[in-house]
């Protein structure tokens, strides 16, 4: 293989498809990118086994070919050589010679054989949907996944489609985050699978604000092709918990305030969380809302906020970060929360997106 390529096309393509090697891998071939020459392009791969990466770059191709070649090191000399054009020359030895402006490398690869193909998604339904609305419901509802291992069905968030309604769930057992959309078209067989955290967050990397992202879901895998970066990712095996079970029908008992006021005055009262003492107190009356923090050996907050309600008056504790997650990912001034009890779920609702938070006694 011999290729002359652009440094910054080069670099373009690495940042896209290393995010899922690792040096920690036992198979020393999962820790290289597979480079692949086609008519006027070069093909990169890289993998984890969990998630498959792969995108094409423009370069001028004198000799065909393919070589895997060590990611991380690979891309540190990239990033380092001189403005310009490289030259990649592969030889039969699986020896890899870098050439730009005056610098040579030579780095040991290994040959294309080895490396675990891409899978395949034939004669599957493609569906489409457009990339911002597809990263707006990723950002609003990926945040609450659950991070402990021994929740595996929860590492993920859940997509479904039934129809021409696609729907994106998520939660870690204390807070849930739904949002749902219409699609273009309907579909002919409901999905329903969970997609790990690390591949979402793989294509929240790639999504853009134009455009539409196509998917295919195949047996045990997803393929997403946005923008011709391909992402393929095994779902998570399991049963998702049946969230409408913890949905509460619409109360009236709402409390108004204005989103940037709230968010920081939890941020202000969470300075003073700590471990054992995490609770943010909410005393909620008919005109404002008091956020205060008591945290023994440390110390106290109180702060008012302007605010409408229309029921009870309420006293409500919050794990701060529940709250605070949500408020950043927001756009509106207001935020209506629902209160149904000092013991009970407290749900915010905006349109068709859904955000429930458990309390915490203080």
């Amino acid at each position: 293989m011999k290729i002359q390529v652009s440094k910054e096309d080069l670099l373009a393509g690495l940042q896209k498809v290393q995010n899922v090697v690792s040096s920690k891998m036992t198979l020393p071939i999962l820790s290289n990118i597979l480079m692949e020459t086609k008519k006027n392009s070069l093909k990169l791969n890289a993998t984890d086994l969990d998630i498959g990466i792969s995108c094409e770059i423009p370069v001028e191709v004198m000799e065909q070919g393919a070589i895997t070649i060590p990611a991380k090191r690979f891309s540190d000399i990239v990033r380092e050589l001189p403005s310009g054009n490289i030259t990649i020359h592969a030889q039969k030895n699986n020896q890899v010679y870098l050439e730009g402006n005056q610098c040579r490398f030579k780095l040991n690869g290994l040959p294309k054989e080895e490396f675990p193909k891409f899978p395949e998604f034939k004669d599957k339904e493609v569906i489409q949907f457009g990339q911002k609305e597809f990263k707006d419901m990723l950002r609003l509802t990926s945040f609450a996944v659950s991070h402990e291992e021994s929740r595996y069905v929860l590492n993920g968030v859940l997509l479904e489609i039934d129809n021409d309604i696609m729907r994106i769930v998520a939660t870690d057992g204390r807070r849930l985050a739904k949002i749902e959309k219409k699609l273009p078209h309907s579909i002919k067989k409901d999905i329903n699978v969970i997609i790990p955290i690390k591949a979402i967050q793989e294509i929240l990397r790639n999504l853009k604000d134009e455009g539409m992202v196509s998917f295919v879901v195949g047996t045990n895998q997803v393929l997403f092709d946005i923008d011709g970066t391909l992402i393929a990712t095994r779902i998570i095996e399991g049963e998702f918990p049946n969230y409408n079970q913890v949905i509460p029908q619409p109360t009236n008992n709402k409390v108004c305030m204005k989103t940037q006021d709230l968010l920081s005055s939890i941020r202000r009262a969470s300075l003073l969380a700590t471990q054992d003492f995490q609770a943010v107190k909410f005393e909620v009356f008919r005109d404002k809302v008091v956020v205060s923090k008591i945290t023994p050996d440390v110390g106290e907050s109180r702060e008012e906020l302007s605010a409408r309600y229309n029921g009870s008056e309420l006293i409500i504790g919050f794990n701060p970060y529940l709250l605070i997650d949500f408020l950043k990912n927001i756009q509106e001034e207001e935020v209506e929360m629902e209160l149904f009890g000092a013991d009970k779920s407290a749900v915010m609702r905006l349109g068709d997106y859904l955000y429930l938070a458990l309390p915490m006694r203080i």
